[in-house]
């Protein structure tokens, strides 16, 4: 009996203890309240507000809906400091002066993850016995807001006194980040628009109309909620409903985090958003590849499979739909990607997608693959394993613009593309190669190859490998350079590397990069194939028969037939090598032929003619051959398919 005592008393001072804790906020007296490392708090009362920006807004800030916050709440007065949060954890000390920025002790700390925001809140919350966290999405607009409903709490227009160089940039441009400095919010609060970005507790997505109450976002998904904006940001995506999000891994110079304090229970998450339509009815079972008879030539196309409603300004964007992707599946459905935005260099770039099934002759309507909100997604690439599983790859900017802003992240599907794992980082640090080109192979070792463009240099453009022995786990970026950007690459018979790009020619022509020692080092020569540039890139695949087909694009070129007339020809052309690239006899132009007719290429290329004459222009490629032969290419809008009974056939020759 004296023991069951003792156990019982135990227990209730544990679960004292433990009640405490959850619930200490509300032993927090008055308007203000001041923390032991030296935090200050503001007490945010409960109310009702309408939460997004019906005019003037983006796409992901409707519909508007009323939001109830039913309970009061105390929020940091400004951004967590260098000081604050080195107390805690001194080891950020070595992030200070990154790039230029947040040296003091009292700017707001940068390159800060969502994870260590989560976990700071837990180190603290442990340590003073109060429940510390992230605000919601909610929490955050509520207090920014402050009672108005302006695009900002300053009114229409956000003072200059709150810019802290307002443009985006190819990196950022070095700013006094100290808290604290602007005036503050009707509520009391500091830097709530601009200064650094600052992360939110819910997972992004889309907003839905009814009233919500005490709302924490979804409840999953590949984005944190990041709010407030930043410096080297424009000024619009300061506004109080403007939405951004990343990877809770991800961390940067335009990252930094303030605290609420307040209880988790009780808060409401939505589902995970319907399905789009490239993921719904996929079906599973292998396809059985018996194709057409491969003697008998066959051509198809150019059909579109960029299909994107006119007028579309997000999620996506019917101005410019660019740089595809493309895989076949086990099905035997072929898979696309390919990025959609109002500019190249726009915050608002997103990746799309669209299937064909399997026996279908039209593609799906596109829709939305991923997309990190109001980040650069630039650019996308996919890889087939041997055994089907297929791995999407893309760049993650840190605000817009691409090149040295981006980190390189891979997502893995294991049913035909019908569903995707959560985006992982795979090389988080900004300034190397993390753009994708989608000539992804894998290699005769079974190694994975993904080519990456080189942030561009003053010593010339190029492409490097990110290199993975054991199949994604982990990732080495092989130090030698291909020559040039975008390039086309493919294993040769004996296991070396040959590589095709732009912008880096020799004697005027495109440049030719082999490597005998899986990129670690690269010899360099002329190729025979003309010099290609804006708005154009190649494909170089590797044919199950053991040839080498290139696709790619040339002008003033000559058809001669047999009897040695010539006829001038120009634009996307075909060329079949038997011998590794020493020697391509096979070049034909790539069209049907027959009367001429107009096509929209999208992107760069726009309306063209196509004839007997005259092919695509231009155009970002991508290519495969499927298990029964027939080689499948994208451009930036259009697709085609062809054998290679139709590429030998004809007497005619073709010369650059």
């Amino acid at each position: 009996m004296k023991r069951l005592l003792i156990l019982c008393l135990v227990a209730a001072i544990i679960l004292f203890f433990v009640c405490s804790s959850c619930f200490a906020v509300l032993d927090i007296k008055g308007k203000a309240f001041t923390n032991s490392i030296g935090m200050k708090f503001v007490r945010i009362e409960p109310g009702t507000f309408i939460m997004g920006q019906e005019r003037g807004g983006d796409w992901d800030e409707k519909p508007v809906h009323k939001v109830k916050i039913s309970r009061p709440f105390y929020m940091g007065v400004t951004e967590l400091t260098n000081t604050q949060y080195e107390k805690l954890c001194p080891e950020h000390n070595k992030y200070r002066g990154e790039w230029g920025l947040s040296k003091g002790d009292n700017e707001a700390v940068i390159f800060v993850s969502w994870n260590d925001a989560v976990e700071f809140c837990r180190i603290l919350s442990k340590k003073e016995g109060v429940s510390y966290r992230l605000p919601t999405e909610a929490e955050w607009e509520y207090a920014c807001r402050a009672g108005t409903s302006t695009a900002y709490y300053t009114g229409s227009e956000l003072p200059k006194e709150f810019y802290k160089h307002q443009k985006g940039g190819w990196e950022p441009t070095p700013v006094d980040l100290t808290v604290g400095r602007t005036r503050p919010s009707p509520w009391g609060l500091y830097d709530m628009h601009g200064n650094v970005e600052e992360w939110c507790y819910d997972w992004y997505g889309p907003y839905e109309q009814a009233e919500q109450t005490d709302p924490a976002g979804r409840s999953d998904g590949d984005f944190r909620v990041s709010r407030g904006g930043s410096h080297n940001t424009l000024v619009k995506y300061l506004r109080s409903a403007n939405r951004m999000a990343t990877l809770p891994e991800d961390k940067h110079w335009m990252l930094g985090f303030r605290v609420v304090i307040g209880e988790e229970s009780e808060m409401q998450t939505l589902p995970e958003p319907e399905q789009e339509e490239w993921s719904a009815d996929v079906r599973q079972e292998n396809y059985f590849w018996s194709g057409k008879n491969p003697s008998e030539p066959y051509f198809s196309g150019p059909v579109p499979y960029v299909k994107v409603p006119d007028d579309s300004q997000g999620p996506m964007f019917s101005r410019h739909n660019h740089d595809p992707a493309l895989t076949w599946c086990n099905n035997g459905d072929l898979f696309a990607i390919w990025y959609s935005c109002e500019s190249e260099n726009g915050w608002e770039l997103c990746v799309l997608a669209s299937r064909l099934r399997c026996g279908e002759k039209e593609w799906l309507p596109a829709a939305p693959f991923w997309d990190g909100p109001d980040r650069n997604d630039h650019a996308p690439g996919l890889l087939r394993d041997k055994d089907g599983t297929i791995y999407h790859f893309n760049g993650l900017s840190a605000a817009s613009r691409y090149r040295k802003n981006l980190v390189l992240i891979m997502r893995v599907s294991e049913d035909n593309g019908a569903s995707w794992s959560r985006a992982r980082i795979i090389n988080p640090t900004r300034g190397l190669p993390n753009q994708p080109i989608p000539s992804t192979i894998v290699t005769n070792e079974g190694y994975f190859v993904v080519p990456c463009d080189w942030p561009w240099h003053e010593d010339g453009r190029a492409t490097g490998l990110w290199i993975s022995r054991d199949k994604g786990h982990s990732w080495e970026m092989a130090p030698g350079r291909i020559a040039g950007i975008h390039a086309a690459l493919a294993q040769l018979y004996y296991g070396g590397l040959l590589a095709i790009g732009r912008a880096s020619d020799i004697d005027g022509r495109m440049a030719k990069s082999v490597s005998i020692d899986m990129g670690r080092s690269w010899s360099y020569s002329a190729s025979i194939f003309p010099s290609i540039g804006g708005g154009q890139r190649a494909v170089l695949l590797k044919l199950k028969g053991g040839e080498l087909l290139l696709v790619s694009f040339g002008k003033d070129m000559k058809r001669i037939y047999p009897d040695g007339k010539e006829v001038k020809v120009s634009g996307l052309y075909a060329a079949l090598s038997y011998n590794e690239g020493r020697s391509w006899p096979v070049r034909k132009l790539v069209t049907p032929g027959g009367p001429p007719g107009k096509f929209d290429g999208g992107a760069h290329t726009d309306d063209f003619i196509l004839s007997e004459t005259s092919a695509e222009p231009r155009g970002y490629m991508d290519g495969l051959q499927t298990p029964d032969g027939m080689i499948h290419l994208i451009s930036s809008k259009l697709y085609y398919t062809f054998n290679l009974a139709w590429l030998k056939e004809g007497q005619t020759r073709l010369e650059f």
